[in-house]
């Protein structure tokens, strides 16, 4: 029997069935905010299961001595220290494509909503104002370029969302080759990212954090994007300069923005005026809905469960042997 260790929300069935395996299961959703029990709870533990706020490095990656696998319940590894997980023997899961169809709804919603304009007058409207002919502007999607930086599961997702909106669709990622078949299979031009920002009347980023995408969106690069152009960002804060955002919406060279990652999380009090046109903020949330809760925690216990048998099988034999 394996101690498995939860330290965020996990969708009932899945710890359900984890429990069900016969496994010991610590399940407590506000663990992550309890460093002294998850320090204690970590030293004895065969595998810890983690969202995008726990860290696992530094001191609580040292406490992990018995641990074989942390799964992953989203697809982000930029709060886990992969590379030290990997030499210490611990195999690091995420859910990759279990949220994808998530993130797409929330773009593809998102540029609409932006492109559209019509969707924020609520307030004018119920006190007694009528911006019609300011909201009379908007643009449809149809005929318009969407860009993607970056062409992984979640962007080729979206992709296929937004072709039935009519729009052109194309696409970066330097990972993958120009001649890919994933750009032929879904109508999406491979392009440079210094084309995809002169062209694209939505950008939408889709890249992991490293070395190379962090500050990636900083002022230069918002500016040279098409006037006009709307700013999509679900991958993570660090990615894109919030306070060069906030200015080329005042400024009017942006067309909209939507942002669901920030660097420091939660967004701290007075970081974005409350009057900044045309600019979406939500709390890290275009992954999670019913749905994606759902399957990414059933795809995380499932290979939870995989792991820890393969492991456990593999230890019983080195002692047999």
């Amino acid at each position: 029997m394996a101690r498995i260790v939860i330290t965020e929300f996990m969708d009932g069935p899945a710890v359900a069935q984890l429990r069900g395996a016969g496994h010991e299961v610590v399940y407590e959703p506000q663990l992550v905010d309890d460093a002294a029990r998850l320090a204690q709870l970590a030293q004895d533990c065969d595998a810890l299961v983690v969202r995008n706020r726990t860290q696992v490095r530094g001191a609580l990656l040292d406490g992990l001595a018995r641990c074989r696998v942390v799964g992953r319940l989203g697809v982000g590894l930029d709060n886990i220290d992969t590379q030290a997980c990997e030499a210490r023997g611990i195999r690091v899961v995420p859910a990759t494509g279990a949220n994808a169809l998530s993130v797409a709804e929330y773009v593809v919603t998102a540029a609409l909503v932006l492109l559209r304009g019509a969707f924020l007058s609520t307030a004018a409207v119920a006190s007694g104002q009528w911006p019609r002919a300011q909201l009379g502007t908007g643009r449809e999607a149809a005929g318009k370029t969407l860009g993607l930086v970056g062409f992984g599961s979640i962007g080729q997702t979206t992709a296929r969302l937004a072709q039935g909106l009519g729009l052109r669709l194309i696409a970066t990622d330097p990972v993958l080759a120009a001649d890919d078949p994933a750009y032929a299979a879904l109508g999406v031009a491979p392009v440079s990212l210094e084309d995809l920002l002169r062209d694209a009347d939505v950008v939408s980023l889709h890249v992991p954090l490293t070395d190379g995408t962090r500050g990636l969106f900083d002022a230069a690069r918002i500016a040279s994007m098409k006037p006009g152009a709307v700013l999509v960002n679900t991958s993570r804060g660090h990615i894109v300069d919030l306070a060069a955002v906030v200015a080329a919406l005042g400024e009017r060279r942006l067309g909209g923005a939507a942002i669901d990652v920030f660097d420091d999380e939660p967004l701290p009090a007075g970081m974005v005026p409350a009057d900044c046109p045309n600019l979406i903020l939500t709390p890290h949330i275009s992954g999670v809905s019913l749905e994606s809760n759902e399957r990414v925690s059933a795809v995380i216990a499932e290979r939870v469960l995989d792991l820890l048998n393969d492991t456990g099988a593999a230890d019983g034999a080195r002692r047999v042997g």
